[in-house]
């Protein structure tokens, strides 16, 4: 296969090993983060920060910088990106790729409430106090204010800005991956009783799912938005099959 051009939206670690397959390939990758983590990891590749201006400022940057092919490998639940990225290979009319982990699935002895919204996850603690674990990160911490009876443990990579208006709040600052033990010893020692979760997928975070599983605990499970039109994949491996179909050997493509 030529060397093709291609666009990554990035931010997650599946992001970082795709970029460094295709980079060994001898293609030319852009990877573009959001911004919203003070410390980002380390890539293998170039990258670019920050917004386009929505689905047609990404549209106008993908025929300027003469793309060939764009990747949302943006985080599950990263959902307005996913939609702009949607929309502009769509206006643009360049192949485009989505590559997102499986969820994660029930098992025997889990004890799952599902719901569609962080808000909504926190109407479901209800009304008596209880001791939470706040695991969504922080661009959305903030809507535990509205049940300020609650403790809440809440784990970030970077403070939650501003602070949250609770009387009873304790802040981790932390970066995964977290295994299970780890994860029980935490939940034990602060008396953890629910945990909430976005259904993010893979691994890295899964150690507090497995955790609270095997201490009984509630988990208060918010769903994924629905997926984009864009082609979709799962793994890493996927991707690369996906672009050597796009892709094939014979065509010759310069950067």
């Amino acid at each position: 296969m030529g060397s093709i051009r291609i666009l990554m939206l990035g931010g997650t670690a599946e992001a970082r090993i795709l970029a460094q397959a295709l980079a060994d390939r001898g293609h030319g990758v852009l990877l573009s983060l959001a911004g919203r983590t003070d410390t980002p990891a380390a890539q293998p590749v170039p990258t670019r920060t920050g917004g386009f201006g929505g689905a047609e400022g990404l549209a106008d940057f993908l025929k300027q910088e003469a793309f060939d092919l764009l990747i949302d490998a943006t985080h599950p639940f990263a959902a307005r990106i996913s939609r702009n990225a949607s929309e502009a290979a769509a206006k643009f009319d360049i192949p485009a790729l989505a590559l997102r982990r499986p969820q994660w699935i029930e098992q025997a002895g889990d004890r799952w409430t599902h719901v569609a919204t962080a808000a909504q996850a926190i109407t479901q603690i209800g009304a008596a106090p209880r001791r939470v674990f706040l695991a969504i990160g922080r661009q959305e911490a903030h809507v535990a204010e509205v049940a300020p009876q609650h403790f809440y443990l809440v784990r970030s990579v970077d403070p939650v800005d501003p602070p949250l208006r609770l009387p009873n709040v304790q802040c981790l600052l932390d970066r995964g991956p977290f295994d299970v033990e780890r994860e029980a010893v935490l939940l034990e020692s602060n008396y953890i009783d629910v945990v909430i979760a976005k259904n993010s997928g893979g691994a890295a975070t899964y150690g507090k799912i497995e955790a609270a599983r095997r201490l009984g605990l509630d988990v208060i499970m918010i769903a994924r938005a629905p997926a984009t039109a864009m082609q979709t994949v799962t793994t890493v491996d996927a991707a690369l099959d996906a672009i050597d179909h796009l892709f094939p050997p014979e065509m010759n493509r310069g950067v």
